[in-house]
């Protein structure tokens, strides 16, 4: 089982961590590979709404995920959210875990509904975790994301209304 909570100054160094590979191999999020630590900060938890942690039975970091308005104004109801999973994590159902508390924490905060900007068409796992926790894709966009292995290759966006009535 994994204890989830909002990230805390003292999570950095492990945060940072967690998410320097997962920046660095360049595979599923448009960052710089050479991003550095501020600017990983600035975009993973002090731009965000939210920034949670999970952490499994030994009290080790294996996974994260933020939550912000994906627009401004007008567009604000609807929430963007990002995961990452330790590469030793993956397969126990902590990513599940995360979309489902992401889901209800944005209810929580007032989001209305949820969409995934780029979700890499070569992260089958991903795609496939989403749409069995009610994602659909709205669009593909071609040629959007440039892999470091497997060149141009499309991403899609995902959409989920989270609240029907009203």
């Amino acid at each position: 089982m994994i204890e989830l909570r909002c990230f805390d100054e003292r999570d950095w160094p492990a945060l940072w961590g967690l998410l320097e590979p997962v920046f660095r191999a360049g595979e599923t999020y448009a960052f710089p590979t050479d991003i550095d630590a501020a600017e990983a900060r600035s975009r993973w938890v002090d731009a965000p709404t939210a920034t949670w942690l999970a952490f499994n039975p030994s009290g080790e970091l294996v996974a994260t995920y933020y939550i912000k308005p994906n627009q401004p104004g007008p567009g604000s109801h609807v929430c963007n959210c990002g995961y990452i999973v330790a590469d030793h994590a993956r397969g126990q159902g902590i990513a599940g875990t995360l979309c489902e508390h992401s889901q209800a924490e944005a209810l929580r905060l007032g989001f209305r509904a949820m969409q995934y900007n780029l979700v890499v068409e070569t992260n089958k796992g991903a795609i496939h975790l989403w749409e069995k926790h009610g994602f659909g894709i709205v669009g593909t966009l071609p040629g959007a994301f440039r892999h470091p292995t497997q060149g141009y290759v499309d991403a899609h966006i995902m959409f989920k209304t989270l609240v029907t009535e009203g």
